[in-house]
């Protein structure tokens, strides 16, 4: 994935599992701020949102 500009108005929702997943490895880890290119407040919200959708059965924990 290509580092971005990231979008101010960018926001994520657990329940967007499509967006959610572009942000994830193929281990199933959030990648690193670096290589998303998002703000760190973006990051954070990247990361709540993850885990909701982890804890909801949305997304699994890990990957096969």
């Amino acid at each position: 994935m290509k580092k971005s500009k990231s979008d101010p108005n960018i926001y994520f929702n657990y329940r967007d599992v499509k967006t959610l997943q572009r942000y994830l490895d193929s281990y199933g880890h959030i990648e690193p701020i670096a290589k998303t290119g998002l703000s760190a407040k973006q990051q954070r919200q990247l990361a709540v949102a993850v885990k909701r959708a982890r804890h909801l059965a949305l997304l699994p924990f890990v990957a096969n």
